[in-house]
């Protein structure tokens, strides 16, 4: 179990943007392919393409707002620009939602 740190219960205006921000980065199973790709490595966006089974044209267009949002960054390695996962809190972020994605699915296999 997570050891949780002291959530303050009056959620400011500004932090509950923040995190619904967050959320919704993370709300699209493509960006989340691609996320899952990106944690495995760095990767340039032919070989997301192929991975993802997307286009060239869509990996780029999910990918800009995924660096908008600071969750992955670039670099350059010649010709080619190479993505990474840009924050560590990004694991741990698609990790719980995969854990709880599969546990709902066990809770509505049990009913």
């Amino acid at each position: 179990m997570m050891v949780k740190e002291e959530v303050n219960p009056n959620l400011s205006f500004e932090d509950a943007e923040r995190m619904a921000t967050t959320f919704k980065g993370l709300a699209d199973p493509t960006r989340l392919k691609i996320l899952a790709v990106l944690l495995q490595g760095d990767a340039c966006v032919s070989e997301l393409a192929e991975r993802v089974q997307i286009s060239q044209s869509a990996v780029s267009h999910q990918l800009r707002l995924l660096r908008h949002l600071r969750f992955v960054s670039a670099r350059r390695e010649g010709q080619q620009i190479i993505y990474h996962i840009d924050d560590e809190h990004i694991e741990d972020l698609f990790m719980q939602a995969y854990a709880h994605g599969k546990h709902m699915e066990s809770v509505a296999e049990e009913r």
